[in-house]
């Protein structure tokens, strides 16, 4: 059975941090891309940080350069988020997403970033 368990969100400061977490089981992790997606009330689900499967190369969205790190340990089957530097406006749910030929999904975790 495939899933994917998002952990880590909570509520944080302006100018806070948080590291969300994702563990992946049935299938094989490490051929997968892995990537974080987004989605704030009222708006469309948005791709936040991808992590390739096997050279590791990642990409980013403009908003969360400089302030986000994505990385993964495929020995422990878990793609992680690095959060720095959070806004209100990262405030979201934020969704786990595994592609190869197949996409599977995570259930989501709420970052809400307010004083």
């Amino acid at each position: 059975q495939v899933q994917l368990v998002e952990s880590g969100g909570g509520l944080v400061q302006p100018g806070g941090s948080l590291t969300l977490s994702c563990v992946a089981s049935g299938f094989t992790f490490s051929s997968y891309t892995m990537r974080w997606y987004r989605q704030a009330p009222g708006k469309e689900r948005a791709l936040v940080a991808a992590i390739g499967s096997t050279v590791s190369t990642t990409n980013y969205a403009d908003s969360v350069k400089g302030r986000f790190t994505v990385s993964r340990d495929n020995a422990k089957k878990t793609v992680y988020l690095q959060m720095n530097s959070l806004r209100p406006e990262d405030t979201a749910v934020y969704y786990c997403n595994a592609v190869r030929l197949s996409s599977f999904w995570g259930q989501g975790t709420q970052v809400t970033v307010s004083s």
